[in-house]
């Protein structure tokens, strides 16, 4: 999606720095990424997508909600859990 404007969320910068995930990075996955997810509810009055991309051999997820007026608020960037995720990143695992 291409936008004039990526905001990002204290909570996804403070999480990307922990994290030691760029905005660079970041940005990466919102302009390459692989919607995995539609609707994934975040506190946003904007409708949401979850994005796999790849940083080198790294997967990221980037959760983003997205306002009609073309900015993308960035909600949190993260490294799957392979113990959440299955192995391509795209399926999350039953819970048991």
């Amino acid at each position: 999606m291409n936008t004039s404007w990526i905001r990002y969320r204290t909570h996804a910068l403070q999480q990307m720095t922990e994290r030691a995930i760029t905005r660079s990075e970041a940005k990466g996955v919102l302009d390459n990424g692989d919607v995995v997810e539609r609707g994934h509810r975040t506190g946003q009055p904007f409708p949401s997508r979850l994005l796999l991309g790849w940083s080198g051999d790294r997967p990221l997820h980037v959760l983003v909600a997205d306002d009609p007026g073309g900015t993308q608020y960035v909600i949190t960037v993260y490294e799957p859990d392979t113990e959440r995720w299955e192995a391509d990143f795209r399926t999350r695992k039953e819970k048991s």
